[in-house]
């Protein structure tokens, strides 16, 4: 099948011999998306709309924080304050209760408030929405494309959370034959994959052991970060 658009980022993923080619996509998604954010983006009226109304994340305000772009951040982080504390001055002079022998206080507005702005963030809104369609994409091209099928069929397997992401969306596209193919392959990816990574872990090990000091290390000199892609679906660059 030709690629197309749509199909590049994805045949790039499976093609990196990644643990997880899922881990791969999104974490390209999400390092492009901060890119995108500090470039000339964010001078954008648009963008900046709804950046101060939705904010970031710990995670993406953090990897925002460490890149070059000083003033860009502080432009940002300007608005967006100007915006949050417009929204929290409705909530002046309203009356909350306190908790009695009888009754759980209400909920104040303002607590309910914050809660919903710590859960909000752009990027993350940014990554979902082209993340999805990546993984709608991967069953696209494992239902159309028997060249992709293959790719999939030798790749490293994925992470825990990601098996379970593709098995699912596989139930709603797969009719019955191929879902079970592929349930069956992507778990088999999954363990042989996770015994593998086992074993260098143990070599890893062994190499700590003086009667191994001089022995190669074969393939476990960065087991510990493929594993972690594996178990919690982090990439470590």
């Amino acid at each position: 099948m030709a690629e197309k658009l749509y199909t590049i980022p994805v045949n790039e993923a499976f093609d990196s011999g990644a643990e997880c080619p899922i881990c791969a996509m999104f974490t390209k998604l999400e390092n492009d998306s901060i890119d995108f954010m500090m470039g000339p983006s964010y001078m954008e009226d648009d963008i900046r709309m709804d950046t101060n109304r939705m904010g970031f994340c710990k995670l993406h305000m953090r990897m925002l924080a460490v890149q070059k772009n000083r003033l860009g951040l502080a432009l940002i982080l300007k608005t967006h304050l100007d915006e949050q504390k417009k929204q929290a001055e409705q909530f002046k002079g309203k009356q909350i209760k306190p908790k009695t022998l009888l009754k759980k206080p209400e909920r104040s507005g303002v607590s309910e408030w914050a809660e919903k702005q710590v859960n909000s963030c752009y990027i993350c809104n940014r990554i979902t929405n082209t993340f999805g369609r990546y993984v709608d994409t991967v069953l696209h091209l494992y239902k159309k494309d028997p060249e992709f099928r293959r790719k999939y069929d030798n790749c490293k397997g994925f992470c825990q959370e990601h098996v379970g992401v593709l098995i699912d969306k596989a139930q709603e596209v797969l009719n019955q034959e191929m879902l079970t193919s592929f349930y069956e392959t992507t778990l088999k990816l999954y363990t042989e994959n996770l015994k593998r990574l086992s074993e260098d872990l143990d070599w890893f090990t062994d190499k700590f052991d003086y009667r191994y000091k001089d022995a190669p290390w074969k393939n476990s000199k960065d087991a510990i970060e493929r594993a972690v892609t594996k178990t919690n679906g982090i990439i470590i660059e």
